[in-house]
């Protein structure tokens, strides 16, 4: 009976010296360079459930690409500063604000891409619309069409898309196509629409696949997020809306009559050949094919119309925060209105202080989300915060269900936007490769007003004394899934 319970105390030891030893692994190994509020939340993730913690660590919780895609990344990057010596000049900068010029330095070297002068733009709101606009740009098609994804599936709605697509390979049109590989395995029909994407004869690749018998593993929760298409280096899109239907083809979606809203940008001018270097540098990373980079000389063209843009891509490829960077800095440079349209609002501590710091400098600040929410826990974390919004003096509109808000931009003062593929959360900021499109430009920036305005029409406006109101069930549930937030 001694001995029993000499080996039981003996077993007990082992497992808190286990237990200790791990503890103290996780917390070294976890708060290397990681925020700090990640950091405590694997540290006691890994102390109250140690051995799911520390396997659920393992899987999800490292935060960086494999190396070899990160030096991919810096290649291309580098072969993008050397293109053209200059292009940062070819620009109406003497028309931007005083801060203008740091934040597009600021771009330039996270990104790699200047800003540049010269271009047209046009929004698109209607979903149809957008499709139809892009089928009528492929089919005009002479050297190449890129086309690049997060969500790309073959069904009713986007089959005139791949047609579109297969005429242009008939004509000797070069189409290279990208879209993320776990997306792509969570589509029910991904067999029927890799096998048309054969048919058309379209050159298909998955991003960041996750096959670890081939090697190709990294973290799982690190997609590419990126939606571009570029024809011929003379026009591209790019924006929120990914190549599916409206209801993303989910019952539940259909059954509650949800549509997807979103907001596309079609450009042309210099602009679009820094769109297609980001898809240069993706067709790299995948291929091990770097497609040549565009250098012609660039020509500031006169039109009062035209805009000066950059792109800026972001992710886990680079070794910054790259769009996180950007919207804080913006964000702090406003001196009149910040206007934010975010799906999945689950902010940077360092995105939420200079939003809440914008409001308390009597700035107009406002953030359109959707009334209803496609992912729970996203869902219930982003209510976390409005109450800390509306007490700083954030007007927050819930855009009306059956409709779901998904675009992602944002205007500063009159004359400075942001649009492209990246929420407003933690994920867009560290884990999802995204691309943004900052611009300078008085109409465009009057053009995203309206766009604001239409949502503004179509939503309720949230009040603080009826958010604080609410049920106690619901309050509990948004403050933990805040929590679940933090392990990134």
């Amino acid at each position: 009976m001694r001995d029993a319970l000499q080996n039981a105390d003996l077993v007990a030891l082992l497992l808190l010296l286990a237990h200790l030893t791990l503890s103290l692994i996780a917390i070294v190994m976890v708060s290397a360079n990681r925020r700090p509020s990640a950091a405590i939340a694997w540290v006691l993730a890994i102390l109250f459930i140690p051995f799911v913690g520390a396997v659920a660590f393992l899987f999800v919780g490292i935060g960086r690409l494999p190396r070899e895609r990160r030096e991919k990344q810096r290649f291309v990057d580098a072969r993008a500063l050397e293109r053209t010596p200059g292009l940062s000049l070819v620009s109406h900068a003497d028309e931007w604000p005083p801060w203008l010029r740091s934040a597009a330095e600021l771009n330039r070297r996270l990104g790699s891409l200047p800003m540049v002068g010269g271009n047209a733009a046009l929004l698109l709101e209607d979903y149809t619309g957008s499709f139809e606009s892009m089928i009528r740009d492929i089919d005009t098609a002479t050297d190449y069409v890129h086309v690049e994804f997060y969500i790309l599936v073959l069904d009713p709605s986007t089959a005139p898309f791949m047609d579109a697509l297969g005429r242009a390979v008939e004509r000797g049109v070069a189409v290279r196509v990208l879209s993320d590989h776990l997306a792509g395995l969570l589509d029910s029909n991904r067999e029927g629409t890799r096998e048309r994407l054969r048919e058309l004869g379209a050159e298909w690749h998955a991003m960041l696949p996750l096959r670890p018998l081939k090697g190709q593993w990294q973290r799982p929760d690190m997609r590419n997020h990126r939606k571009i298409v570029v024809v011929d280096g003379r026009v591209a899109y790019t924006g929120s809306q990914n190549l599916i239907d409206a209801s993303y083809n989910k019952r539940s979606n259909i059954k509650r009559g949800l549509t997807w809203h979103e907001l596309m940008i079609r450009l042309e001018g210099p602009v679009v050949r820094e769109l297609d270097a980001v898809f240069a540098a993706d067709w790299y990373s995948e291929t091990d094919v770097l497609l040549p980079l565009d250098t012609s000389p660039v020509v500031l063209g006169t039109d009062p119309g035209l805009i000066d843009a950059q792109v800026v891509p972001s992710g886990p490829s680079f070794d910054n925060d790259n769009n996180l960077k950007l919207y804080t800095t913006l964000i702090y440079k406003a001196e009149q209105r910040v206007s934010i349209t975010s799906p999945y609002f689950v902010p940077d501590e360092s995105i939420l202080l200079a939003i809440v710091t914008a409001a308390s400098r009597g700035l107009r600040v406002e953030l359109f989300v959707s009334e209803v929410g496609d992912q729970p826990l996203v869902f219930h974390a982003q209510r976390s915060y409005y109450e800390a919004l509306l007490r700083a003096g954030v007007r927050i509109f819930l855009y009306r269900a059956p409709q779901v808000l998904h675009a992602k931009h944002f205007t500063i003062d009159d004359d400075v936007a942001v649009i492209g593929s990246s929420n407003m959360d933690l994920r867009s900021f560290s884990l999802n490769m995204e691309v943004s499109v900052l611009v300078h430009g008085r109409r465009l920036v009057a053009a995203m007003r309206e766009v604001e305005d239409g949502y503004r029409a179509n939503s309720r406006e949230l009040r603080l004394e009826d958010w604080l109101r609410r049920p106690l069930r619901q309050k509990v549930f948004d403050n933990l899934a805040r929590l679940t937030s933090s392990l990134q």
